[in-house]
């Protein structure tokens, strides 16, 4: 492999976004990752490309010639697949052991829809907890892509020179992340994280993303002013970013950077950047400017001498990994753009929610214990692992994430809860119910039912 300077590009695909309907999400399909697969074809450009398993579910579903040209594509090594959750959940906010169980079920999924299964992991939301290392390694990959934000702001130093801080309550610090970068610039000691690879104590390996890069690109691709600029980010901006790291690889003894690890839903679609960035009612509108956008970048990239990679190619071309015994430090909770986990488990529908999940995974675990695996209680922890998505959860008010999202999960928890019954009917324990009682519990899903659907929600008509 050369010596070039390498770019890592990872759109990352979530078709159960908060407030993507159901009814809509075969649009996201046609309409963003359709088009990013034909620019990767058209241009030649390699990059990573991350999905949940239920994405690739529901690009079988809707358009499976879309899914057939990823596999195309990842069999001429223009994509390398990035594996994550089956479904997107908040690792952090949920047992360990249905994480590890739906790392897997992702990977499965993987190799059911597109014939392989990634060495490479994402994180949804990069929220943290000192297991996920471990599960990472159990379920089957090799690497994990970071939040760089979040790491750096474990180090001390960091946090006083910018003043960032974390709140339960708080949505994100994704504006103010830039005074990382102003404290960085001229730390090869710190910079050498964006720009090496490195590898946790128990042999992960590590690659970095940061919102440095990652939130100039994104408001380049929107377009977008909206009282916060004067003029929407230009190309020469991007330009002249990509410029100081090239400098900043080379200050640091590096080989890489990691400037789009963003959601794959903005090329082609405003996706949830109104509603993230200013609390309006906009979702997923029609953005077809932004595909050519993202050209834009790749074109700049190349013209500025990187060489387009992956997270495989670059961990296989670095020879040897930076030694990271600080990925403990980060704090328990937070996630990306300086936001924090614990804020996802913090609204109103996690507060109802969760406690029925957690009585109900309980159950799944009482089960095996008393009749085994059985098909039943594997498909009650399916369903009780679809009810923990992250985005029946999120955002918090003045927000709030889609009537059929929230609608969804019930219908999860009921799933889950008569397939517990059925499991101990079939196994002869029907009336043991000091074990699980499915009848008890099924008032308890109707209460959070009736609360959940008697209110309004952000974006309905008043």
């Amino acid at each position: 492999m050369s010596s070039q300077p390498k770019i890592v590009f990872m759109p990352h695909a979530n078709i159960q976004y908060s407030q993507l309907a159901p009814e809509r999400r075969a649009w996201v399909v046609e309409n963003c990752y359709r088009p990013l697969f034909e620019l990767v074809r058209e241009t030649g450009s390699r990059i990573a490309f991350e999905a949940s398993g239920r994405t690739l579910e529901v690009m079988d579903e809707t358009h499976p010639e879309v899914l057939q040209l990823l596999r195309k594509l990842v069999g001429e090594g223009l994509i390398e697949p990035v594996g994550s959750p089956f479904i997107h959940i908040m690792l952090t906010n949920v047992p360990p052991e249905v994480g590890l169980d739906t790392l897997k079920h992702g990977l499965d999924a993987w190799e059911k829809y597109v014939g392989v299964r990634p060495e490479t992991g994402w994180n949804p939301e990069c929220g943290w907890a000192s297991w996920l290392p471990d599960a990472y390694l159990e379920a089957g990959f090799k690497t994990l892509v970071m939040d760089a934000d979040s790491f750096f702001l474990s180090f001390p130093e960091i946090r006083q020179a910018t003043g960032l801080s974390y709140d339960v309550q708080g949505h994100s610090n994704k504006n103010h992340l830039f005074k990382i970068e102003d404290y960085i610039a001229d730390k090869p000691d710190f910079l050498r994280y964006l720009t090496n690879p490195s590898v946790a104590p128990n042999g992960l390996q590590l690659i970095f993303r940061s919102d440095c890069m990652a939130n100039p690109m994104l408001w380049y691709l929107m377009g977008a002013t909206e009282g916060m600029r004067d003029e929407p980010v230009s190309l020469e901006e991007i330009r002249t970013m990509l410029g100081k790291w090239l400098s900043r690889i080379a200050a640091s003894n590096g080989s890489f950077i990691m400037p789009y690890a963003e959601d794959a839903e903005y090329i082609g679609s405003s996706a949830y950047f109104y509603v993230k960035q200013f609390n309006q009612a906009r979702f997923f509108e029609p953005e077809p400017g932004s595909v050519e956008r993202f050209r834009d970048l790749l074109r700049t990239a190349r013209e500025l001498g990187y060489e387009f990679s992956t997270p495989s190619r670059v961990i296989a071309s670095a020879g040897q990994m930076l030694p990271n015994d600080f990925i403990d430090n980060i704090e328990n909770g937070v996630a990306w753009h300086g936001g924090t986990a614990k804020a996802w488990a913090n609204t109103e529908y996690s507060r109802l929610f969760d406690p029925v999940c957690r009585s109900i995974f309980d159950g799944v675990e009482a089960l095996r214990k008393r009749l085994g695996t059985t098909p039943e209680v594997d498909q009650a922890m399916k369903a009780v692992t679809s009810a923990y998505v992250s985005d029946s959860r999120w955002p918090p008010l003045p927000t709030s994430p889609g009537r059929f999202n929230v609608r969804e999960t019930i219908d999860d928890l009921y799933a889950a809860n008569d397939l517990l019954a059925k499991a101990m009917e079939q196994g002869g324990i029907g009336a043991k119910r000091a074990i699980y009682s499915p009848s008890l519990m099924r008032t308890q899903i109707r209460l959070i039912e009736s609360i959940l659907m008697e209110r309004k929600y952000f974006g309905e008509e008043a």
